[in-house]
């Protein structure tokens, strides 16, 4: 694990951060009580500017991919990196769909009469500032943007210095049609430099959230660093498990979309766990489709001796079964049971997503139960685990943690709540002294219903 990043930054970088720091929680309270409408209103300007300026964005993006290839960064990197105009349209109908979604701000999640006149509810609000720290990915920026803009709250952004060109086009762009649609000024505001960064993690009495995508080093380098709340995952370390009635065609398709279809994708499966009474009827047709798409395979002894040399197949050498590729690569292991598959995932997974293919709805129901990651899947690619897909809209990212979001997270992701209470001049006083009593009587007519339309 890396050291934690060291908070003391030079004076004029920690004043200039602090600045767009409180501007962004000023402009937070003023984003909390805007209309549905205005919000909706500057998703839609948003897209409209991507699409009128897309020149920009596609030039810009064209500079970071040659400074990426001179480099010499990695080709999943590379892959992340590139924002060409097929990007631009997924990322303009991802705020689109947003823009048509319900507002989810104000919408009461509990109701309860707690004596005649005094009513408790409990309803959604936003966050009020988060900040935003990524790597390669320019469309995370707009999603992230998207998101916060349908929750109410304000964002800072800080993007690697690989997408610099990108991301700073996008930041222009996007602040200037969201305060042209209504938004206040600061709403969105971004930070060049690590040494902002720095100085950002110092800043806890400001900023409320913090959520890093990058490595697992840099993420829990910036735990470790700063006293912000900090949601985020690192690794993406998926499985796909072959049970031993496994279908051998249904496992063909889900495997070879789990790894193939974006390899460089944290929900992309890097470890294939096969049941022993199934690896010989299963595993060389699946392996064969595998490679078949470029997939270099690392193999433990076992399913070595079952498909024989090839120059993309190596033996496992060292007992870690926790890399994520990231790439067109895959270790595959031999298991006895249900339950070493589901241990093996339990203690060398990351907790994001793993999928078992079978036959048998009791084995399916044990795996779904069992492994303790934010999403599980049955007879389904690892690849479904995604905001959009789960129909969020879009996401913030993936969180691996257990505390107040797991999985994909979309706009309840970065959505917290507040208890208000309604009474007619009630007093402790008279319920303590026997004068009332408490009803606490559920008012479920009102929950999922914005506040004051129940």
């Amino acid at each position: 694990m890396k050291a934690p990043l060291k908070l003391s930054g030079k004076p004029g970088v920690r004043g200039k951060i602090e600045e767009k720091a409180e501007i962004a929680a000023a402009a937070a309270r003023v984003l909390s009580g805007l209309s549905p409408e205005t919000r909706g209103k500057a998703l839609g300007a948003m897209g409209a500017g991507l699409a009128e300026h897309r020149g920009r964005i596609v030039e810009a993006n064209r500079r970071d991919l040659e400074a990426a290839e001179e480099a010499g960064l990695s080709s999943a990197l590379v892959k992340r990196l590139r924002f060409d105009e097929e990007k631009l349209a997924e990322t303009r109908c991802m705020l689109t769909t947003l823009e048509m979604q319900r507002d989810p701000l104000g919408r009461v999640q509990e109701a309860r009469r707690l004596d005649r006149g005094l009513v408790l509810r409990r309803v959604t609000c936003p966050i009020g500032v988060l900040a935003f720290i990524f790597e390669s990915r320019p469309d995370a920026l707009i999603q992230m943007v998207g998101l916060s803009v349908r929750s109410g709250n304000a964002l800072l952004v800080k993007g690697g210095r690989e997408a610099e060109h990108t991301n700073r086009v996008l930041v222009e762009i996007l602040g200037d049609a969201g305060v042209q649609a209504g938004l206040p000024k600061g709403w969105l505001a971004a930070l060049e430099s690590r040494e902002d960064v720095r100085s950002l993690l110092a800043l806890d009495s400001l900023v409320d959230l913090l959520i890093p995508r990058g490595s697992r080093e840099f993420v829990s380098a910036v735990k470790d660093s700063t006293r912000i709340p900090v949601l985020g995952h690192a690794d993406g370390v998926c499985h796909v498990y072959l049970h031993a009635d496994a279908d051998t065609d249904k496992a063909v398709r889900v495997v070879v979309d789990s790894k193939t279809q974006y390899p460089a994708a944290c929900n992309a499966a890097e470890v294939l766990l096969v049941h022993r009474d199934a690896a010989p009827r299963v595993l060389p047709e699946v392996v064969g489709a595998l490679e078949r798409r470029g997939v270099a395979l690392e193999l433990c002894p076992e399913s070595a001796a079952i498909l024989g040399e090839r120059p993309s197949r190596t033996v496992k050498a060292d007992s870690d079964w926790s890399v994520e590729y990231l790439d067109l690569r895959m270790a595959v292991r031999i298991v006895d049971s249900l339950e070493t598959a589901v241990d093996h995932i339990n203690r060398y997974g990351s907790g994001h997503t793993d999928c078992i293919v079978t036959e048998s709805r009791e084995a399916g129901r044990t795996f779904l139960g069992l492994v303790d990651s934010s999403s599980v899947f049955l007879n389904a690619s690892t690849r479904f685990a995604d905001g959009y897909r789960y129909g969020l809209g879009a996401e913030v990212g993936i969180s691996t943690g257990k505390i107040h979001a797991r999985g994909p997270m979309g706009v309840e992701g970065i959505l917290t709540y507040k208890w208000l209470l309604e009474g007619e001049g009630h007093t402790v006083a008279d319920f303590c002294d026997g004068i009332r009593r408490f009803e606490h009587r559920d008012l479920p007519e009102e929950v999922g219903g914005l506040y004051g339309t129940g």
